[in-house]
């Protein structure tokens, strides 16, 4: 597990720089934020199916809230 945690430390310069790349070209602010929720989500282990299993695991205490942000 260590390995692991050890090679998200070091991805996590690349993520950011590419959540980046995506945000400039988004042309809205309010995107910026469902959109890193959505690729965090699309990273981590579960379910990818549905948005509402993503939004479970990124923001427990709200749920109900990140879910409706990442579809609008």
């Amino acid at each position: 597990m260590d390995r692991l945690n050890s090679s998200l430390a070091a991805d996590q310069p690349r993520f950011a720089a590419y959540l980046e790349a995506l945000s400039g070209v988004l042309g809205h602010a309010d995107w910026i934020a469902p959109l890193k929720a959505y690729c965090t989500g699309l990273l981590l282990p579960g379910a990818r199916k549905s948005i509402e299993p993503m939004a479970a695991r990124i923001a427990p205490a709200r749920v109900q809230a990140t879910h409706q942000a990442m579809h609008h």
